[in-house]
């Protein structure tokens, strides 16, 4: 009888990685009897599996057959070819699929917070939809040209364009920003440069769902290869978020570099994962809806109900706390899985079902769409769909040069070029790419001990001074800044913000909406006690106000715990 065991072989040497080894496992077969080793023939092989059979008495030999593995090159890697018109096809099919997504679930953003869309109740679409979405509504699609914004630094400043390009170019921009995003322009300019402008101490919306939004561009210049993708995420996403909302953009690009090699919705969703690290939030969140929809195979609605009754809580996010809006990343990335997975692959219901979800109900059919565009590929798009946007591919996105028809093309350009930097090669027409296993990325967690206890309203005009008192270890104040008459000069407030009589920072607070702070200030991890906040104005203006809303208290335990 046989006794089957697995070895990883990089535990074995010890000192080589999975990737250097091509990520082969060696499937051990141990026998009782004489002394053997038996390589089994390369036509026996199933794609990266070397199958040895040993004595169990007899384990150098194990060792003897991971030398002689070492000697045997790019035999052992796997690789996939496609003919560049099939690659050509998901690309644009990718790109196509979010526009579609975003602009079907537009009417819908955020008007369905805490409840999903009922089944009764009908979603509009018709082929004129995006055309009139691009023309008249063109804030809607910030999503792609967010996107965009990072496809052009590639294509002036090649694949290993440094973060702070890409940083520059967002902040920068003409368009308006929310959340992490707006958060990060802020630190940026005003000197906090990436990583630490996504990063949780200095961004309260770190688990927000900003990069999982815009990630769209790493997984498709990646076909086959989300390492690479995450890889490409770690530079970019860790502008706007870190932890939890930077995982949503790692997860969502790994299932766009897989959309290239499977049409299992079950195995793309599981494999995007494994670039999750275990234990985290995010991991969690995503497994637990793979988990309910075996449970209730037919009911989408159930699960989404366990998924509010288990992750709806908003900790960070001051807009989102004790509301029932959540624009964290955990559970919109949860109803973008829900529709992949209760959809089965059917490009029409598993839009409805994402959008039905309700919160960010845009952008969550948008990834949906995308994903499935890049599987089924631009051709296979229902007509349903695709009629309406041929009058709309010619159309620049608002803020940007690049059309869908344009972005087409510097998708195509972009991902051949990182296909042949990470080992594939391009020959005529026949395109071999190297393909990866995923793997997961470092271990992040924001917010630690960090739960909101109490909002408490605070409305009033800081004109020079303004006090508030607190139990706990941390708060934000909600606010803004702004000019009275929109013809005025735009304004630069100057803020000191006294903690228990301490310095803790001189608040720049802009009235331009463009580059505002997010939030007027907060200090996370204080003591636990009593403090007393207090926020002198240095240069009070006849033309501007500067606005207070709430206040937010934070302390180590949520309530109950």
């Amino acid at each position: 009888m046989y006794v089957k065991t697995c070895f990883v072989l990089s535990l074995l040497t010890g000192d080589l990685s999975l990737d250097t080894l091509f990520n082969v496992t060696f499937h051990c077969v141990f026998k009782p009897g004489p002394q053997q080793l038996f390589i089994i023939p390369f036509r026996t092989f199933k794609r990266n599996t070397v199958l040895l059979q040993v004595d169990q008495c007899y384990m150098k030999s194990l060792l003897f057959a991971t030398a002689l593995f070492l000697s045997i090159p790019a035999f052992s890697q796997r690789t996939l070819t496609l003919s560049r018109s099939v690659l050509e096809d998901k690309i644009k099919g990718g790109w196509a699929g979010q526009t579609i997504g975003v602009t079907f679930g537009g009417p819908y953003e955020f008007r369905y917070n805490g409840t999903f869309i009922q089944d009764y109740q009908p979603l509009h679409w018709d082929t004129s939809s995006i055309r009139d979405a691009m023309l008249n509504n063109p804030g809607l699609y910030d999503d792609l040209y967010m996107d965009l914004t990072f496809v052009d630094v590639f294509e002036k400043l090649g694949l290993y364009a440094p973060a702070d390009s890409f940083a520059n170019a967002f902040a920068n921009a003409g368009y308006t920003l929310w959340h992490a995003n707006q958060a990060a322009r802020y630190n940026i300019l005003t000197g906090i440069k990436a990583p630490l402008s996504g990063n949780w101490r200095y961004n309260l919306h770190a688990d927000d769902i900003d990069y999982q939004i815009e990630c769209d561009y790493a997984g498709l210049m990646s076909p086959g290869m989300p390492n690479t993708a995450s890889h490409i995420s770690d530079k970019i996403g860790h502008i706007m978020n870190s932890g939890d909302g930077w995982y949503g953009g790692v997860f969502i690009g790994a299932m766009y570099t897989l959309s290239f090699t499977t049409q299992n919705i079950d195995s793309l969703v599981s494999g995007a994962l494994q670039t999750i690290p275990k234990g985290t939030r995010y991991y969690e969140c995503i497994q637990d809806v793979i988990h309910w929809r075996q449970l209730y195979k037919n009911d989408w609605h159930r699960t989404w109900y366990e998924l509010q009754k288990k992750w709806s809580m908003d900790r960070a996010c001051p807009e989102g706390i004790f509301e029932p809006f959540d624009i964290d990343a955990k559970i919109n990335s949860a109803y973008v899985v829900m529709g992949l997975l209760y959809g089965g692959g059917d490009f029409t219901r598993s839009l409805d079902i994402a959008a039905r979800c309700g919160q960010d109900a845009d952008c969550n059919p948008s990834s949906v769409g995308g994903i499935l565009g890049t599987i089924l590929g631009y051709n296979a798009i229902p007509a349903y769909w695709k009629d309406g946007l041929r009058d709309a591919e010619d159309i620049n996105f608002k803020y940007t040069d690049i059309s869908l028809n344009k972005v087409y093309g510097i998708g195509v350009k972009q991902a051949l070029q990182n296909i042949q930097a990470n080992g594939g090669k391009i020959e005529k027409d026949k395109i071999t790419i190297t393909l990866q296993t995923p793997n997961a990325v470092a271990l992040e967690q924001g917010f630690p001990k960090v739960y909101p206890v109490d909002k408490i309203t605070l409305r009033s005009e800081i004109r020079n001074e303004i006090s508030f008192s607190f139990t706990g270890t941390g708060f934000c104040l909600g606010g803004e800044a702004r000019k009275k008459k929109r013809e005025d000069a735009d304004y630069l407030f100057l803020a000191d913000v006294l903690v228990d009589g301490k310095k803790m920072e001189t608040a720049k607070l802009p009235t331009d909406y463009r580059t505002r702070r997010q939030e007027l200030c907060w200090q996370l991890n204080l003591p636990n006690g009593k403090h007393t906040v207090t926020i002198k104005l240095q240069n009070p203006n006849a033309n501007a106000e500067l606005n207070t809303w709430y206040y937010i208290v934070f302390g180590e335990a949520s309530a109950g715990k």
